[in-house]
């Protein structure tokens, strides 16, 4: 019979079983590890990520003191919710600590561990393949069509702001009246993208796959035009602009 492989340290304990407990214990250890509404900010954080954050990192984020935010981290860790990473500072001193989830850790909805992979490969291929910032504007917005039919109940801001929640933009909302019959002006600001690592490699693509899928939710749902959008590139990057029309109404902020 072969030996059972030795676990690696980083990898932190066996999910669901913290000190060989049984399997009921273990999912309860992790609902109360995540029941705590700063640990469960931070996993969401985590969650997000395209790649492991420090301690520092994630209290930068949520503006947190990093005193606070380590032992929410080692606590997640303990019951097999992240592993730790080792990286080294290019100087002296200890290694840096970064944090990820788990590959067996609870999705809570959020996107799997692979998908940020997939991405990456996908923009290769993309790049390989010659396709540009109008092929991918096109992606987009046959996407956001699909789900502005879907979302289309809601009403046209509305809609663009859960979609935009949906994937972890933690999108912000101001409104302006308009000049005459032009109707309402909604910015949208995306405080926080999901994909920014790979925008700023590739900003043609990703940032107009993000255009496109807006413009799509928004014909989709109708009741309001893209007027503007702000990418990475831009001197007011990461946010949106739709013209409502009278029969919109804002979404909450």
């Amino acid at each position: 019979m072969s030996e059972p492989r030795e676990r690696d340290e980083r990898e932190g304990p066996e999910l669901g079983a913290p000190d060989g407990a049984p399997g009921d214990l273990g999912r309860l250890a992790v609902l109360k590890a995540l029941g705590d509404n700063t640990r469960y900010a931070i996993y969401l954080e985590l969650a997000r990520s395209a790649r492991p954050l420090s301690t520092a990192d994630v209290a930068g984020v949520l503006d947190l003191h990093p005193n606070t935010v380590r032992p929410h981290l080692e606590r997640m860790r303990d019951v097999g919710l992240l592993q730790i990473h080792t990286a080294a500072r290019g100087g002296v001193g200890r290694p840096q600590h970064l944090y990820s989830l788990a590959p067996d850790a609870p999705s809570l909805g959020l996107e799997p561990a692979s998908f940020p992979t997939l991405a990456r490969m996908l923009l290769r291929l993309a790049t390989a393949t010659g396709a540009d910032a109008a092929d991918a504007l096109d992606v987009g917005r046959d996407q956001g069509r699909v789900d502005g039919d879907r979302l289309g109940h809601r009403g046209c801001l509305t809609a663009v702001v859960a979609q935009l929640d949906a994937m972890g933009f933690d999108p912000a909302v101001a409104t302006a009246d308009g000049d005459g019959d032009e109707g309402e002006l909604a910015t949208i600001a995306f405080a926080h993208c999901p994909f920014r690592d790979l925008a700023e490699q590739r900003p043609d693509l990703l940032c107009s796959l993000h255009r496109g899928l807006i413009e799509g939710v928004v014909d989709a749902t109708g009741g309001g035009e893209v007027a503007g959008f702000g990418s990475l590139v831009d001197r007011t990057p990461c946010q949106v602009e739709i013209r409502l029309g009278g029969a919109d109404q804002p979404a909450p902020v």
